[in-house]
């Protein structure tokens, strides 16, 4: 898998990804996903590699959307990605009201900044989830996660080392 040189971005552990994608199970299989900072894109391939439908995989960095179109392209799952460079803290207009809807959220914000907040409160304002999505947010563990807001109940979590993974199910 490539990736970018420094600590712009920070992939998924392949333990903490294995991990995720157990807890998951069967909901990956037909799902409509979404990967917010989505990296290298390894959330995405490996949502795809278990059935999952379509990703749309949203990052603001350039640098990042070309090393995910590399990755895609070597794993040929090109076709079933729309990738977009987005600034996901501003908004999600770039997402608004998707049909079909988003069954399966992934959010792995860089650890340093303040972007789970927004980003769920955009994520609620573009109309594009289903209702009973399940989303997965990476974070420090040292950052909590809210555990009720704009619609998300915190399902279950789980630490692996220095990353919390919190899932949620948007009942609104």
């Amino acid at each position: 898998m490539n990736t970018l040189p420094g600590s712009e971005i920070r992939p998924t552990a392949d333990r903490t990804k294995e991990s995720i994608f157990n807890v998951l199970s069967d909901s990956v299989r037909e799902a409509q996903v979404l990967d917010l900072f989505a990296g290298t894109g390894s959330l995405s391939i490996e949502a795809l590699s278990r059935g999952a439908r379509q990703v749309v995989a949203i990052d603001k960095s350039r640098s990042a959307i070309e090393v995910i179109r590399k990755n895609l392209a070597a794993c040929r799952m090109s076709e079933q990605v729309r990738l977009v460079e987005w600034d996901i803290i501003r908004n999600l207009d770039c997402i608004k009201a998707s049909i079909p809807p988003f069954t399966l959220v992934f959010m792995d914000p860089p650890y340093a900044a303040p972007a789970i907040e927004p980003a769920l409160s955009n994520l609620h304002s573009c109309g594009a989830l289903k209702i009973g999505a399940v989303v997965v947010i990476e974070h420090d563990f040292r950052v909590a996660a809210p555990e009720t807001r704009y619609g998300f109940n915190l399902c279950d979590k789980r630490k692996y080392g220095k990353t919390l993974v919190s899932f949620f199910r948007y009942m609104i």
